[in-house]
């Protein structure tokens, strides 16, 4: 005798199902893809379900040292055929590091940054109503409600306003302390904009920024090598009554930080790691604000917002997908 088959059962774990998995939301990201290697990581990625990707620099290799943005050209073509499909079709966020800027350490004095700009948002099919089409720099920023639950993403840029570096001679120069008084990295227009914008009513907080912002003990460009907006940056977020977590590239490697109110999660690099570009590698690296040590093999980010238990986990994943840094932060 056949049993009658019961569509309530059936249809009541299938509801319960789909009402967890509205409740969590995933945003993957990364830094650093050369558009000539291959790009593996993106499998890992696929089987994330994630609903947003944030490109945090270097998202081509399209700079020559001597500006040049010809090979930009062929570099954001090339990466075209790259990027997976499926990809293109979730929610994409992006800001530039210099490999995407048009220099190695580029800043404000670049000549060919407003072209480079234009190249930025051709490439990334950005709305030409958008105001980065009219605005100097990339910086911008985007609430992602999530069932009433606000995310405030802001998007720095680090690149076309910031001053020039300081640094010692010799092939492994050491980036030193700007500490002009109208050194800056924003710039005051971009400045002005993120003191307001970061007001804005939100639930968390996402600050994207190309270089480091907690990291000060090793040689390459961060935050800390212009003192003025180091403290002012790092002021601003920890007063925030909102909470907030940043996001950073540029390393070829990744790590966990924790300042007094906030933590900075660093991913690098997509698919060029230091062994890709130094046979020497780099010595072993420490900061005082560095949870744990830094991973250097192939990585990505994951931010995984928890609405019902009002938490999110931040996971630093390997090319496989196997968490090698992770923390979970009530919210």
């Amino acid at each position: 005798m056949k049993k009658k088959l019961n569509l309530a059962a059936l249809l009541i774990p299938l509801l319960f199902c789909n009402f967890t998995i509205a409740k969590t939301y995933k945003i993957a990201f990364g830094s650093c893809l050369d558009q000539e290697d291959p790009q593996p990581i993106w499998n890992s990625i696929k089987k994330e379900n994630i609903n947003s990707f944030i490109f945090l620099g270097d998202n081509v290799y399209g700079d020559v040292p001597s500006g040049s943005l010809d090979f930009m050209k062929t570099a954001y073509a090339e990466q075209k055929k790259m990027l997976p499909n499926w990809l293109l079709k979730k929610d994409i966020n992006v800001i530039w590091d210099d490999h995407d800027f048009g220099i190695n350490d580029g800043g404000s004095s670049y000549p060919l940054k407003s072209d480079a700009q234009k190249m930025y948002l051709d490439f990334w099919d950005v709305s030409q109503e958008d105001i980065r089409r009219y605005r100097e720099g990339i910086y911008t920023n985007k609430i992602i409600d999530i069932d009433g639950f606000k995310i405030n993403l802001i998007l720095l840029d680090t690149r076309y306003f910031r001053s020039d570096l300081e640094k010692t001679n010799g092939i492994n120069s050491v980036y030193l302390k700007n500490t002009n008084p109208d050194a800056t990295i924003l710039g005051d227009d971009q400045w002005s904009w993120l003191i307001e914008t970061i007001k804005t009513e939100a639930n968390l907080i996402i600050v994207a920024t190309s270089i480091q912002l907690l990291a000060t003990q090793h040689r390459f460009e961060k935050w800390s090598n212009f003192p003025k907006d180091y403290s002012k940056l790092k002021e601003l977020l920890n007063l925030s009554n909102t909470p907030v977590l940043v996001i950073s590239g540029d390393r070829h490697q990744g790590a966990i930080y924790k300042d007094k109110n906030f933590y900075e999660i660093t991913s690098s690099s997509l698919n060029k790691t230091i062994s890709k570009i130094s046979r020497l590698g780099r010595p072993k690296e420490t900061d005082q604000l560095m949870i744990g040590d830094m991973f250097s093999g192939e990585n990505y980010g994951l931010i995984s917002i928890d609405l019902d238990n009002k938490s999110y986990k931040i996971e630093l994943k390997d090319i496989d997908g196997k968490i090698v840094r992770s923390q979970l932060i009530s919210l």
